[in-house]
């Protein structure tokens, strides 16, 4: 008689106990390297961060990193946990503020590209490329709206400082005991900076800050995957119950979806194959876009976790400013008639447009993305 072998057991069959369990030492490992940034920016530059930055002080510089950093890596979540680490270690907030913003604008790359897996039917393409490109025209209506506001008046910085005040306090040393978070992740932090001490100053903070940014994309990575095994299908039946039931279901299962699977792009590229196919409306991707985006502050706002004593204010308060940023971005732009139709209008009409010359697609992507972004940091060097 033959013998008959079994198949491999499917991820999806696989322990959830152990599975559960490596989320929780993924994020225990984010945060772990968060805690390395802020200790390696501030080993390599002392007491001199402000000098360091002084080139990106100009807000419009801060958003073009932001953008093309988020653009280059395709994940806001990477490139927000990497800015809170930074805001750690000395960078200014003001100078961080905008850096969020771009981030907001580069992660709308990814959906992009999705749509265009749907090149060669027209009217799939048109709805795919429209339900991707809403989520870049209410982005980019985001930082027009917001962007001259915070130069003027800073409000996304004043109330991210009140709250970040309300809960952590003043970073006194009374509160510093308190971080069990702190006191959790400062073994391994201090074994990474005891290794990096072999080296040379400022070679040693330069080479911690790699290994975080390292780490940070490893744990981001996995915990993606992981949660994509555990959540999605579900995810899924949540998407088809809450779409449905009008735009505030569309944009609290858009918000719910995110921070199951910790990634916004994850989260919009499911509806575009989706809109494609013609399942969903652009009325009805647009809110669980919305959701999205409020959705992937989590992963800012955990990783504001790794910081305490005079630094945790400052790092909470940048991951204040990205929720409050994305929030009341669909308060104010999804809740004024006039505004919400925009991101609609503006999506349509270049989806219809690059229905029939499909190159516009991808001069599109290359011009928002990355050369309009790039001339700008020339001129912006040169001046």
């Amino acid at each position: 008689m033959s013998q008959v072998t079994e198949p491999p057991i499917s991820p999806t069959k696989r322990n959830p106990v152990l599975q559960w369990l490596g989320v929780v030492l993924l994020v225990y490992l984010l945060v772990v390297a968060v805690g390395m940034i802020g200790a390696g920016f501030k080993s390599a530059t002392g007491e001199r961060a402000e000098e360091l930055f002084a080139f990106a002080t100009n807000p419009f510089m801060g958003l073009i990193v932001g953008t093309v950093a988020t653009a280059l890596i395709q994940s806001s979540s990477t490139v927000s946990s990497i800015i809170v680490g930074l805001v750690a270690g000395g960078l200014p907030v003001a100078t961080a503020v905008p850096m969020i913003m771009g981030a907001n604008i580069g992660t709308t790359i990814t959906n992009t590209l999705v749509s265009l897996g749907h090149v060669t039917d027209k009217t799939e393409f048109r709805k795919a490329f429209a339900a991707a490109t809403i989520h870049d025209f209410f982005n980019l209506l985001s930082v027009v709206i917001f962007l001259p506001l915070e130069i003027l008046f800073h409000p996304l910085e004043r109330m991210g400082l009140f709250l970040a005040n309300i809960f952590v306090g003043s970073g006194s040393a009374s509160m510093k005991n308190l971080n069990v978070v702190k006191t959790a992740t400062s073994p391994l932090v201090n074994l990474f900076k005891a290794a990096t001490h072999i080296f040379p100053a400022p070679l040693d903070g330069i080479l911690l800050i790699f290994l975080g940014i390292g780490l940070i994309f490893l744990t981001i990575t996995f915990i993606g995957k992981l949660l994509k095994v555990l959540m999605v299908g579900r995810a899924k039946d949540i998407l088809h119950t809450a779409i449905g039931r009008g735009p505030i279901a569309g944009i609290l299962a858009g918000t719910l979806i995110t921070i199951l699977v910790q990634s916004s792009s994850t989260t919009t590229s499911l509806m575009v194959p989706l809109a494609g196919a013609g399942v969903f409306g652009l009325a009805q991707v647009y809110p669980f876009t919305l959701g999205a985006n409020i959705g992937t502050c989590v992963t800012a706002l955990l990783a504001a976790t790794a910081v305490s004593g005079a630094e945790a204010v400052p790092a909470l308060e940048i991951a204040m400013v990205h929720l409050l940023y994305n929030t009341l971005g669909v308060v104010i732009i999804y809740g004024i008639p006039f505004l919400c139709r925009l991101p609609i209008v503006g999506a349509e009409t270049l989806a219809a447009i690059a229905a029939d010359r499909k190159y516009l697609a991808f001069l599109y992507i290359v011009t928002v993305f990355f050369l309009i972004p790039g001339m700008l940091l020339g001129l912006t060097a040169l001046a």
